[in-house]
């Protein structure tokens, strides 16, 4: 059957800040804005702590807020209607149990029952992104019940492009959708939120390089602009 948008609730399961944005923002935007969805973002992890040698959260208590402060800022800039903000480890989330990650999704989908999941492709270069995406897979088995009927991996910028050549699960992209000015604009200034995160160019997160991939997507598909996935399953 044909898929259909309109109204649907989209849960969007990331590992770190700004991974909400990155390879679906525009996405995102266009689908709370012209098809009526409503979208809620979860972010597994708090983001920050492994740019220090030993994990130590109190003494990054000060930026651990601003970095909160950004995720509402990036969120209204998107049209997100709300975001879960979880706390595991940054960088870290093979150090535990992928059951404690599975029991937080597992929740959050209980309480939003989305039709569609976003998460991350699994196998980025970021371990975080990797194990997000297992959690998701074992969160989300197709029983009776099961309210996630479609489940599309994306790629982060700065992550899925650096992972090796030679890795045997590379981003192939069989789905994608096509993105306006205005929807391109908003994830730009999403990811502008981000104090810690954002770059200059030519580094994947800048706002001239994430315009350069939504053209380029674009060109794939015969569009001005697009965002790309891999669909994982979607049962019609």
């Amino acid at each position: 059957m044909p898929f259909n948008w309109k109204n649907k609730k989209v849960l969007v399961v990331v590992a770190h800040p700004d991974d909400e944005l990155l390879g679906l923002g525009a996405t995102i935007h266009r689908l709370v804005h012209e098809h009526g969805c409503t979208a809620r973002a979860i972010i597994l992890g708090e983001g920050i702590t492994s740019r220090a040698t030993v994990r130590d959260p109190e003494k990054w208590a000060a930026e651990l807020r601003v970095h909160r402060a950004n995720i509402q800022r990036a969120a209204q800039a998107i049209g997100y209607a709300s975001t879960g903000i979880h706390d595991f480890a940054d960088n870290r989330f093979d150090s535990v149990d992928l059951l404690d990650i599975v029991k937080v999704v597992e929740q959050e989908k209980e309480d939003f029952q989305p039709d569609v999941i976003f998460t991350h492709h699994g196998g980025d270069t970021n371990i975080d992104h990797r194990r997000t995406f297992e959690a998701v897979i074992t969160a989300t088995r197709p029983l009776p019940g099961e309210p996630a009927r479609t489940i599309l991996a994306c790629e982060t910028p700065s992550s899925t492009e650096w992972q090796a050549a030679n890795y045997p699960n590379p981003f192939l992209p069989n789905f994608f959708l096509a993105v306006g000015e205005a929807d391109v604009a908003a994830k730009i200034a999403g990811m502008e939120a981000y104090e810690f995160e954002k770059r200059a160019y030519p580094h994947p997160r800048s706002p001239e390089a994430l315009r350069i991939q939504a053209q380029r997507w674009g060109i794939v598909i015969g569009q001005p602009l697009a965002e790309a996935f891999m669909l994982i399953r979607h049962i019609g």
